[in-house]
């Protein structure tokens, strides 16, 4: 069964963000939204105009759309979130083209496992560390992301 592009972005906030509270849930969103619509670099390419579903699937970027890692099954992946109203209502709020300030126009984020976030991510230097909201680190693209 495939998902509509809302439950699609219900089922990966859940999944990425979900014990986060509603401020994290919301950032995760805004950088999902913030890829889909970017103007410049390799979202733009992926997202092709606006696709969501190519931007959440693109290989290698968010563990929950992935069945499995590392060689071993993945649990916590999208297809096996089952999101509340809770999650429909943000992905409802960022699909209605409304973004959380604070990320700003941040591409990533992170949870470092640890109390300090590191100065860029992904580590090639694309991005530089925006904020930190909650267990997530955030981070906006530098000059060298709109080469990719």
């Amino acid at each position: 069964m495939e998902f509509t592009d809302r439950e699609l972005l219900a089922r990966i906030i859940m999944c990425e963000a979900g014990g986060e509270g509603d401020t994290g849930m919301r950032a995760v969103a805004t950088v999902i939204m913030n890829r889909v619509y970017t103007s410049d670099g390799e979202y733009s390419r992926i997202s092709q105009g606006g696709n969501i579903r190519n931007i959440i699937m693109q290989k290698g970027q968010f563990d929950c759309a992935t069945d499995f890692k590392n060689g071993k099954y993945n649990p916590q992946n999208i297809y096996n979130m089952n999101p509340d109203e809770t999650h429909f209502e943000i992905a409802d709020w960022a699909l209605s083209g409304n973004r959380l300030n604070e990320v700003g126009e941040s591409l990533w984020f992170m949870n470092p496992f640890s109390s300090t976030c590191p100065k860029k991510f992904p580590y090639n230097g694309s991005g530089r560390l925006h904020t930190r909201i909650n267990d997530h680190c955030f981070f906006s693209p530098t000059p060298l992301y709109y080469d990719t």
